[in-house]
């Protein structure tokens, strides 16, 4: 037999005996571990808002009287007392003023005394009929208008008497100065806010609701709040006021939170999240952990429990929560969905369904009664 043709004999037993030892030291694909839960009820709906504490109370304090602010008495933070001088204008021009009006007064005073002499002279000739009547009328309109000119230079003075006093801003109450917005030297209109007092009293929690909640929003409602102090700790709150236009720039709506039980000293300026129930009607809820998306839609990884492959399948959910998501249609309650690493899946992926104390969870479990509304 010629040497190339038992060369042609032994090629294809060579290729055989190649791809058999490729195929044996292939490796397996190892089936990945994908944690694993089912829709659950606890906390669907629940829309967390965060917050910032206040008092009920809060008036922006101004001068009634503009001018050059010559003292600055308290900062931001301070406690202060119903009447405590807060700051002070430079009232030179308002005492000069003062002094001018009531150096009038005295002239109308000195004026009506003179008409007066001069009325009671024209009366005794006119009572022996020295004078005619229209000169004693003279007499006698002229003292009625000296009389009117006192009673406006003491209405005047009085005034600008008062206007001196304006030159001291006061606290109107008790309470803590929030915020300053004016320091001395700095010339001042009047009404300008110098200062925001926060009134000792009712605290409550400032939250902006956007506009697709604001129609779940009315006065009255019931929230919890949930104090940066103090988690795990839910106090019971009504919705006290909300603003009846969005705001310009968030377009969100201002809303105030009261707490409906006394919740002890609470902390000016703290953070707190305000908790709303949807009014939705979700009956499920899934982890935010579990979101993923297909084509621009919500979607969630579901093991199939026969073949235990995941199918990236589209659900629509409600309002977002603090941790959970509440799911509106597209799963059922004996779903079991995957709810970490969703970014590594695959379509027909195979896994290994585990729980979260990496225990083997059997996917086949007898279904909840709940189901999403479909």
């Amino acid at each position: 037999m010629s040497p190339l043709r038992t060369a042609s004999r032994l090629i294809p037993a060579l290729l055989i005996l190649i791809l058999a030892a490729c195929a044996a030291d292939k490796p397996e694909v190892a089936v990945r571990p994908a944690i694993v839960v089912q829709p659950s009820g606890a906390g669907a709906g629940l829309s967390a808002f965060a917050g910032e504490v206040h008092a009920r109370q809060e008036p922006e304090l101004a001068f009634r009287v503009g001018g050059k602010i010559a003292r600055r008495l308290v900062d931001a933070g301070a406690r202060v007392k119903a009447g405590q001088p807060l700051a002070e204008l430079d009232a030179s021009d308002l005492n000069l003023q003062q002094q001018a009006y009531r150096a009038a007064l005295t002239s109308a005073q000195s004026d009506l005394t003179l008409a007066k002499l001069e009325l009671d002279r024209y009366q005794n000739l006119n009572d022996r009929q020295l004078v005619s009547r229209s000169q004693f009328d003279g007499k006698k309109a002229a003292y009625a208008a000296a009389a009117a000119k006192v009673q406006q230079a003491q209405a005047q003075s009085a005034v600008y008497g008062n206007q001196a006093g304006y030159a001291v801003l006061r606290a109107p109450h008790a309470g803590i100065i929030a915020q300053r917005l004016a320091e001395a030297g700095q010339v001042v209109a009047a009404g300008q806010t110098v200062f925001v007092l926060a009134v000792d009293g009712e605290r409550e929690v400032v939250i902006s609701v956007p506009e697709q909640s604001v129609s779940q929003f009315q006065v009255g409602r019931d929230l919890s709040v949930e104090l940066w102090t103090g988690p795990g700790k839910r106090y019971p709150a009504k919705l006290r006021e909300i603003a009846p236009a969005a705001d310009a720039m968030t377009r969100t709506y201002a809303a105030r939170v009261s707490f409906a039980a006394d919740v002890g000293d609470v902390d000016l300026g703290q953070s707190a999240r305000v908790y709303a129930q949807s009014d939705t009607g979700a009956r499920l809820g899934l982890p935010l952990s579990a979101l993923s998306e297909d084509r621009g839609l919500t979607a969630v990884w579901v093991v199939d429990p026969a073949s235990k492959k995941v199918h990236l399948t589209p659900i629509k959910v409600g309002p977002y929560g603090e941790d959970v998501v509440p799911v509106l249609s597209g799963l059922q309650a004996s779903d079991w969905v995957v709810v970490a690493g969703v970014h590594l899946l695959r379509e027909g992926e195979q896994v290994l369904p585990i729980d979260r104390d990496n225990r083997p969870v059997a996917v086949g479990a007898p279904a909840r009664t709940a189901t999403a509304a479909n």
